[in-house]
């Protein structure tokens, strides 16, 4: 079977090679699962850059985290799962090798991901793909989709019809969290540099855009439009150079999912602002830790309930996997960009 292998940390987005490998056979309690899409995120531009934590110059990884696809064959003892089924894998996975109650592990780092023709999956570790979904759409969910969820509706106290939401820059997260926020029937704001960016949008739902080039002081924006009283629940995807500007966006008991690392500060933002309004700062690492599969299937039943389409950038193949990174990192991107396989 061919796969895609990263020499981590060149700090080239080109140092990918295909190789060809075995194809896996599943192991009791495991599924093997023929992969049809792979979805990409920031924290895969800083694998292959060799800024993520954990990584080593020395060492070759298949990348990505995110995949769907159909199962194919299925071990021993397998009960929720059988070949035709099409599924999803969550974003951290028991290593095969090891005990179902073993530590999971990221995907794309240290464990091979999901850029690969196969792949054997314990089956706790995959959830059916929504019904309304393509494969293509499916392959989005992992990380992207798990984050945006958990922070509104699992971090902390989860966002209620009539609520207010800020959401900042219109990557995959934020656009996970606008759309599942307007299901929820909570009020979302969203910020960009680009106008461009901000109409897609407003058609997507956004009820207030608010472009950060033209409003460096975009958290005075955010409390002009909610008459001052700020917002429920920011979705921050910005980093430490966006936090403190967040913490004055909150609204009294707001609450704060940190996610992003992509803005650089000057100084330490001030964690008082957010203390003032009794807010709660929420620390986001995909989705929920303890009960993923929960997460997921929760998650998975409102995209049908709701029929919420994932928004796709661009799709790329497993040709061309350089682009692919480079269209990413270029951040003209609006959604999620998937490499078919």
């Amino acid at each position: 079977m061919k796969a895609i292998e990263l020499n981590v940390g060149t700090d080239s987005l080109d140092a990918f090679q295909a190789v060809d490998r075995p194809v896996p056979d599943p192991g009791p309690g495991q599924v093997r699962v023929q992969l049809h899409a792979a979805s990409l995120n920031y924290r895969d531009l800083s694998v292959a850059r060799g800024t993520y934590p954990g990584t080593d110059g020395d060492t070759s990884v298949v990348p990505l985290s995110d995949g769907a696809g159909v199962v194919d064959a299925v071990g021993e003892g397998v009960t929720r799962f059988e070949a035709g089924d099409r599924v999803t894998n969550t974003f951290s996975q028991v290593p095969t090798d090891a005990p179902p109650s073993a530590d999971r592990q990221a995907l794309g780092l240290p464990l091979d991901g999901t850029l690969q023709e196969q792949r054997v999956f314990h089956e706790n570790g995959l959830v059916h793909v929504p019904e309304t979904l393509s494969l293509e759409q499916a392959a989005t969910l992992p990380c992207a989709a798990q984050t945006a969820w958990h922070t509104l509706f699992g971090a902390g106290r989860p966002v209620l019809p009539g609520q207010t939401v800020l959401t900042l820059g219109t990557g995959g997260v934020s656009t996970f969290a606008l759309l599942f926020a307007k299901a929820a029937g909570a009020r979302v704001l969203i910020t960009s540099s680009s106008d461009d960016k901000l109409e897609r949008m407003r058609a997507l739902g956004a009820d207030t855009t608010i472009n950060y080039e033209r409003t460096p002081d975009w958290h005075e924006a955010v409390q002009d439009a909610t008459d001052g009283r700020g917002v429920d629940c920011v979705v921050e995807t910005g980093g430490l150079g966006t936090l403190e500007r967040s913490f004055q966006a909150a609204a009294p008991n707001g609450k704060v999912g940190l996610i992003g690392v992509l803005a650089e500060a000057d100084e330490n933002p001030n964690p008082y602002l957010l203390m003032q309004r009794r807010g709660h700062l929420h620390g986001i690492y995909v989705g929920d830790i303890e009960h993923p599969l929960d997460s997921f299937r929760a998650m998975n039943a409102a995209i049908d309930a709701n029929d919420i389409e994932p928004v796709l950038d661009r799709t790329f193949d497993i040709e061309s996997v350089p682009e692919t990174y480079q269209h990413l990192a270029e951040a003209g991107h609006v959604g999620k960009v998937v490499v078919t396989i």
